[in-house]
């Protein structure tokens, strides 16, 4: 079967799409089909491109324009040159918008099938986007086949328009993903250096963050609740990402300023397969967003065994469950959040408990397994052989 999955990100770009959209294409080169992806990128002059192959999978960039119908005309003429190339059995765009439209109308141009899947931020910003909501539209009507990976996130599309769209959770992979001894070695090079007197991490509990930090991801609730930790007992935050350029770096910039006493790390972008090695260092794990849509993180550290504090928003209610595998507590509530932290560091079976049922939870319906598996059966329903 050849693929061509149509993405706004994929790796190294920073963030859960371009995550999700290797992995699934690299699923998919593993499992024996051939996987184009094509994503426009700021870093190529318009209307330039390149291509590389990494693990299986061909990866063609190109050019953005300042205007984005500009941009979407490249796009949509790059499939159509490359289908008559080397022909495509289907088309599938990971993210509603602009690749979601760009795959629906070649699809439809092209007589191909067109996979559409919604991850979050395009459904619930494009319908307050006058810009892209016909494009959202578009693709939600004239897709072959929608998919998603959160129940509200079906159910925001059914809102839009009355059709079936299938959901299909991210998956983890847990032999990756799992269990392991603190990394003593990584938490002594990642002593913390901004604070007068330096603590190890190995030497105070560490609670921590993954992802790249900004307003959207509860970045203000996080910072107030870590500081009311740390009051009450000396604490690490460690983010293992980036935090946003701009309003956010400078909301996080002045929080340090004002809080000289904290201990806090900022390990820049980190590849995924090392991620595993700063998840063990991890005491509890911290993802208070504001909207979401499945936070690949959130599996990754229950997967690794973590105790995890969440906000119910988006996909995370599909995934945790409060006092079984994980705590929850309200949006936007750092006092909440600090308490539910101070509870889960201050009682260790309490941690371990919840740690080794959220690692049976990603075992038993959040494989990357069952991802690759439903998303072929999708296939095989429209037809596609392979």
């Amino acid at each position: 079967m050849k693929i061509a999955l149509l993405s706004e990100k994929y790796t190294p770009d920073i963030g859960g799409l371009a995550i999700s959209t290797e992995r699934l294409a690299r699923l998919l080169a593993s499992a024996g089909h051939h996987v184009r992806v094509f994503c426009p990128s700021s870093n190529l002059f318009p209307s330039e491109k390149r291509t590389l192959t990494h693990s299986g999978v061909s990866v063609t960039r190109f050019g953005a324009h300042k205007r984005l119908d500009d941009t979407l005309v490249d796009w949509f003429e790059l499939i159509i040159a490359e289908h008559k190339r080397e022909p495509f059995d289907l088309l599938h765009a990971y993210f509603l918008t602009q690749a979601g439209f760009v795959a629906t109308y070649a699809g439809k141009y092209l007589n191909m099938p067109s996979v559409v899947s919604i991850r979050g931020n395009d459904i619930e910003r494009a319908a307050f986007d006058p810009s892209k909501f016909s494009h959202t539209i578009y693709a939600l009507q004239n897709a072959s086949a929608v998919t998603t990976n959160a129940r509200e996130l079906v159910k925001k599309a059914k809102a839009f328009v009355e059709r079936e769209i299938i959901l299909i959770p991210n998956g983890v992979d847990i032999s990756l993903f799992k269990p392991m001894e603190k990394n003593l070695a990584l938490a002594d090079a990642l002593g913390i250096g901004h604070a007068p007197a330096a603590i190890p991490l190995n030497n105070v509990p560490v609670v921590g963050f993954v992802g790249e930090l900004r307003e959207k991801k509860g970045l203000k609730t996080l910072l107030s609740a870590y500081a009311q930790v740390n009051k009450k007992r000396p604490t690490a935050l460690l983010i293992v990402g980036e935090v946003r350029a701009g309003e956010d770096r400078q909301a996080f910039d002045e929080f340090r300023l004002s809080n000289p006493d904290s201990r806090i790390i900022v390990t820049g972008c980190i590849s995924p397969s090392d991620l595993p090695a700063y998840y063990s260092l991890i005491d509890v794990f911290v993802h208070p967003s504001l909207r979401d849509g499945m936070p690949n993180a959130v599996l990754e550290a229950m997967a690794c065994g973590k105790a995890v504090v969440v906000t119910p928003v988006g996909g995370v209610l599909d995934v945790v469950k409060g006092r079984e595998n994980g705590s929850i507590v309200p949006a936007n509530d750092a006092e909440s959040l600090s308490k539910a932290i101070i509870e889960l560091l201050s009682d260790e079976s309490l941690r371990c408990r919840l740690g080794i049922s959220a690692r049976e939870t990603i075992q038993k319906e959040f494989t990357v397994q069952k991802e690759l598996e439903v998303n072929l059966g999708i296939y095989k329903t429209l037809g596609i052989k392979g």
